[in-house]
């Protein structure tokens, strides 16, 4: 019987060594539904794990729940892997089970112990998805009554079968009533066949890579925020930028939102965009500005879309990574913001970045590190990317932490220190 009123470790376990990843998961209109979690135990290459202790995913989870699922996830679910050893620890005792989903390995065997372990784990209200289903198997026979999720990947199917095995395994298990999410989708157009076959969610690459459109056009409000931000930028006078805010009935909403959060921490209620703008000052305003070019216009206020969780991310990361390397020098963690919200901007508006730079004016450092990852922000940038994409990052991702001379533990605080903010931001600030 699982003891869910807390959880013992190994004192050999080495839970600080390890990265953490997130990847988004969203729904069929491209909100955010949740992330997959990836944690490695190595520097470079495969999880080197113990079999003698716990996973290497098990251990993370206990450290990551300490300081708080909720920071990692927001308002999602997450999506967490789990091998034989995860599953037989007492690890859960630390995860909100209505937070998480316990996302079975494929190479892990249906045998009555595993079955009757997970029996239990759903008992306490635990959920369960089946991960790289590609076809008929013990695995998925045994392990479907108990499973809510059933993950299929775009990837590794025969090329001349995989459109009617997709379709003829997608309709059966609809038919069961599970909810399936299509994995490693990176292209518009597989998202759309996915689509097509009815999947309910989606993860991939694919939201985040620029299909570049030609005649795109910014909406009225992603140009009432740039033209806003070429005032901030010029130092307009107050009266100017308040007159420009009042032009576009959304931005006036949001930033008197904005002014009455707890971060800003106004000591009275502000009702007046001339206060508002006051008290905000120029540094913070335009950083909310970059910020709410990625709120959908016509959506802002819930609807977290995965660019703009993905961009907030990034630039908080980016600036707590340059104020924890070059403390002294606050301006260098205001830029390396700029870089990580601008790096996505390419996709966000459809447009190559060297043509994107030709129209917003930047500073050598930041033009080099948005084209050619190059530099000091250009280094920050590359590590920030390799973290997102989980399939790659444990090759790429030590390099560079030495030669920023970083550890994975500082890299770890500061990543769920930028999610925490980001959650914030979008759940209080768009």
């Amino acid at each position: 019987m699982i003891d869910l009123s807390g959880a013992s470790l190994s004192p050999s376990l080495r839970v600080r060594e390890f990265y953490l990843g997130r990847q988004p998961i969203l729904d069929r209109s491209g909100a955010l539904f949740g992330y997959e979690l990836l944690f490695r135990n190595g520097p470079v290459g495969p999880a080197q794990i113990d079999t003698s202790e716990l996973s290497a995913t098990a251990a993370v989870i206990a450290h990551a729940s300490q300081l708080g699922v909720e920071k990692v996830i927001g308002d999602g679910l997450g999506f967490v892997n789990v091998d034989e050893h995860a599953l037989n620890s007492d690890i859960f005792g630390f995860l909100p089970r209505e937070k998480i989903v316990l996302e079975i390995v494929e190479t892990l065997e249906p045998t009555p112990a595993v079955l009757a372990r997970m029996a239990d784990l759903a008992s306490h209200g635990f959920q369960f998805a089946l991960d790289d289903v590609r076809g008929d198997s013990a695995q998925l026979q045994a392990m479907l009554p108990m499973t809510q999720f059933v993950k299929m990947s775009m990837r590794g199917w025969p090329v001349d079968t995989r459109p009617a095995a997709l379709a003829t395994l997608a309709a059966r298990l609809r038919g069961d009533g599970k909810r399936l999410v299509a994995e490693k989708v990176e292209t518009r157009e597989e998202f759309a066949a996915c689509l097509d076959l009815g999947f309910d969610y989606f993860q991939g690459y694919y939201f985040a890579r620029p299909a570049i459109m030609s005649g795109k056009k910014l909406s009225p409000s992603q140009l009432a925020v740039m033209e806003l931000m070429t005032l901030v930028v010029s130092d307009a006078d107050n009266i100017e930028i308040e007159r420009a805010v009042k032009r576009d009935a959304s931005l006036a909403i949001n930033l008197l939102r904005l002014v009455n959060t707890p971060a800003v921490g106004a000591r009275q209620r502000i009702d007046s965009l001339s206060q508002a703008v006051t008290i905000l000052g120029r540094r913070q305003l335009q950083r909310w500005l970059q910020i709410m070019l990625y709120a959908e216009p016509g959506k802002r206020g819930g609807h977290q879309t995965p660019l703009l969780m993905l961009a907030t991310t990034r630039g908080r990361l980016l600036e707590l990574l340059a104020h924890k390397l070059r403390p002294a020098h606050r301006h260098v963690a205001d830029i390396a913001f700029t870089v990580g919200i601008m790096s996505l901007m390419d996709t966000l508006f459809s447009i190559p970045m060297a043509e994107l730079l030709t129209q917003i004016a930047v500073g050598d450092e930041v033009a080099e590190a948005l084209l050619y990852r190059t530099g000091f922000f250009g280094e920050l940038l590359k590590l920030a990317e390799c973290i997102e994409r989980i399939e790659d990052m444990e090759d790429a991702i030590m390099p560079v932490l030495l030669d920023l001379e970083m550890s994975t533990e500082e890299l770890v605080e500061l990543e769920m220190s930028a999610f925490e903010w980001s959650d914030n931001v979008v759940r209080y600030a768009i």
